[in-house]
Formats: C-alpha cells, structure tokens, sequence
C-alpha cells in the first residue's frame, strides 16, 4: 500500500486535512473576529459572535528612539519570567545589563493573587532603584488602561493564578515593590509581547529604510499579533480618561480564534486543558501544545496499525513529547539519537515514513495558520500598497524561528495571498532581543 495514502486516509478519518485549512479561510475567519472585536468585547462562555479581545493599547511607536536613559524590563513569558536593567545611550543604542530569569509564577500550582505579585517583586530584587520607571511585558490576555496600567482577562500557557484575573497588574506590582523598599516609580507600562515585537520592528526603520505600518507576531509557547488600527474603534468611544488617538497598537488576542475546523487530535487534546473551549486557535499551532496534539496523533497511529509490530508497541504507550523532540525527527529523520528516532529503531523505511509524514502535516498546517494570522493584521491595516513602503512584520518566537521549515513555508504563504493576490508588500524583519528592546521602548514613552 502507497503510504501516503494510508497517512492521508488515517488523517481524514480524525478530520484532519492535511492541505488545509485553506490560508485565505484563515484571513476570512480572523478578519470577522478582529472586526467585530473593535466593536464589541467577547462573549463568555465562548459563542458565535467575536472570540478576539482585539485591547487597544493607547500606544503608538514613538518618532524618535529613546537617548540617555535607563529602564527596568520585565518579560514574563509562557516558560520564564525574564527582568533586566535597559539603557539607550545617547546614540540611542540599547544594551542589557543585570539579566535574570526564573520560572514563570504560577506555572507549578495555583497561586494567590498575593502570592502571585509578591513572588514578582521578589524576582526583581537584583534591579531595585535601578530606574524610575518598568516597561513590563505581560503576555496573557490584559485590557489596557488608557494611563498605562493592565486588567487582566484571562491566563494561557497553563497559568494558575485565578485570583489575579479581573486584578490591575501595575498598581498591584507597585504596592508589592513598595512593600520591599522601593523609591516611588513615575510610570509602569503594561504591553503584550507583540506590543513590543511590534515596537521594536518600528526601531528597524533606519538607513534608508522606511515601512508604511507595523505588525508584531509571536510564534513561540503561545500565538498572538498585534498591528496598527488607523480607523476609531467603536468599543472604546467615551471611556472616561481616554483620549482619541488618529491611530494606535492594537492587540488581538488571536489565539483565541474559534472559528476554524479542529481535528479530533485537537479535541481530545483540549479536553485536558484547563479551558478546553478558550484558546483554540493557539492550542492546533503553538509551542506549547503542539508537542501533546501530535503525540495523540501518533499514538492513534499506532492504535490503528499504521506502523510495524515492533514500533507500535513502542508508540502506543510513549508519553507525549515537547516541539523540540518532533522538530529534532523532521531535521534528521534517520538518526537513533534522537527521541523519536530511538522509537523507530527496530522499525523499517516505511515506520519512518510514516512518522514523517504525520508530523510534516502537524507542522504545515502551523504554517497556514501563522500566515493566516500575520496577514490578517497586515490586510486590517490597510498598508502596504507601495512596494516602496511594505509593511513591517517583527515575527519572533522559539516555533516561528526554529521549527523545521515553518518559516520558509510561511513566507510562502504569505507572498501567495498577501502579494500575488492582493497586491499588498511586507517585509518579515528579525532582531535580537526584540521583546526586551521594544519593552523598553514602551518604558520611555
């Protein structure tokens, strides 16, 4: 029997489509949740109507970099909780000093909303009156504040700090910094990681080079975009302290799209989630999941005999395994030193085939979606008609950058839909550091 078509038959019984779903299906779905999310804010439980928080940030990118000046970045992420002192010189060249990281709070077991800001307090003793202000980088779901502050909405990434949702971060951080000793700080500000992907890539603008929008996207643990909306957002108008902005970052929150085709991989993964019906999007294509949904996908395999004796009673009982294992069988498929590989020892050509071609799918589909997201921001910005002024997309993310053959495909993608089709230009950019430098931005605005 061909494999590929034993693959694609197994792949279609659990509704999964190994050329799908279509990337301009994606952009259709996501531009109806970004659309009505300007207009309204989710219902919850999640429904039909918008599943995008779509939180305006009342920031833009500043004309001029920050010069002699020092910032405290905070950038706590899925995985790790990252703090540093930034200074821009008077060339407004940024570097990093005092760099530490510690697990994310809350990521173990459940914490309180007190233990919870007291342990980021604490985290940040080694930077304490280094600055009078914090840039800090949040990247679970917020509602900004028009003075800077963050509400937080809900937790990803498997976060378990209920009592902090409904809570505002800058003030709560503040009073807990004060409690250990700290000098009064002029100003917090709370940003997304796209936020300040997207401020970061603004600071590409040099040399000659100059971008007609912005876009911030983050494939990493989790998945999110934020762009540049030109237009008034209804949801917004007459929120008291708030004032009308020409144009300002907004964050979509598009890992919480809800309206694309899941497999019954993806189902039975989301059933152990802590919120199986939230964060859908996010959950078929990002870092953190993306390691249990195929080890689902291959131990189902295995169950229905799609590889020799010996290797299905190896898979059949395997315990899911992280992105990094998959993408280390895709980078050299014939090596036993790797996981997955190791499995596969006492198996044939055909076993790893098979493998293959399982977790080429699982990752190709990734690529569409990520390039349904990035062109769904650049299309709602209304940019990039001249190819002399693309809009800039600051993609960053341990999956977007390292996974086998994702970027690649994803610049495909997106040339084909966005460029070919609709004559709209980019320019993907990546720069070190791009979170902690565009977090420190947003600190001295």
């Amino acid at each position: 029997m061909d494999i590929r078509h034993s693959v694609e038959a197994f792949l279609g019984r659990h509704n999964f489509d190994s050329r799908g779903p279509a990337v301009n299906t994606i952009i259709d779905t996501l531009l109806y949740d970004m659309e009505e999310g300007l207009k309204q804010d989710p219902l919850m439980p999640p429904g039909s109507g918008p599943a995008l928080d779509m939180i305006p940030t009342w920031l833009m990118p500043p004309s001029q970099p920050p010069k002699n000046k020092s910032v405290i970045v905070i950038d706590a992420g899925g995985t790790n909780f990252r703090s540093c002192l930034v200074t821009f010189d008077e060339n407004s060249i940024p570097s990093i000093s005092q760099l530490d990281r510690r697990p994310m709070p809350a990521t173990d077991r459940v914490y309180t909303k007190a233990e919870f800001f007291e342990t980021i307090a604490s985290y940040l003793d080694h930077v304490k009156n280094a600055a009078d202000s914090i840039g800090f980088c949040f990247s679970y779901a917020m509602k900004i504040t028009p003075s800077g502050d963050g509400e937080v909405l809900q937790f990803s990434k498997e976060v378990k700090a209920p009592e902090v949702i409904g809570s505002l971060v800058a003030e709560n951080l503040e009073a807990a910094l004060r409690a250990r000793g700290w000098n009064k700080l002029s100003r917090i500000v709370m940003l997304n990681d796209t936020t300040a992907a997207l401020l970061a890539g603004a600071s590409t603008a040099v040399n000659g080079k100059r971008y007609d929008s912005y876009i911030g996207f983050i494939l990493g643990t989790g998945m999110n975009a934020a762009y540049i909306e030109y237009q008034k957002i209804p949801k917004i108008a007459g929120i008291a302290g708030a004032v009308e902005l020409p144009a300002q970052i907004v964050v979509c929150e598009s890992g919480k799209s809800n309206k694309q085709p899941r497999s019954r991989f993806d189902e039975a993964f989301a059933q152990k989630t802590d919120k199986a019906l939230l964060f859908w999007f996010e959950k078929m294509c990002s870092g953190a999941y993306l390691g249990p949904v195929a080890s689902i996908m291959i131990r189902e395999a295995a169950a229905e005999q799609l590889f020799s004796p010996a290797v299905t009673k190896a898979f059949k009982t395997m315990q899911d395994v992280p992105l990094i294992d998959i993408d280390r069988f895709l980078s050299a498929p014939y090596s036993d030193q790797t996981k997955l590989g190791a499995m596969l020892a006492g198996g044939s050509d055909a076993d790893r085939e098979t493998l293959y071609r399982l977790l080429d799918a699982l990752v190709m589909r990734t690529a569409r979606l990520a390039a349904g997201n990035i062109a769904a921001a650049v299309i709602k910005t209304g940019k990039g008609k001249n190819p002399a002024l693309p809009v800039c997309v600051l993609a960053e993310g341990t999956t977007f950058l390292k996974t086998h053959n994702l970027r690649n495909m994803v610049m495909r993608h997106l040339y084909a839909v966005l460029t070919e089709e609709r004559g709209i230009y980019f320019d993907i950019v990546s720069l070190d550091h791009a979170v902690t430098f565009g977090t420190a931005i947003a600190g001295c605005i």
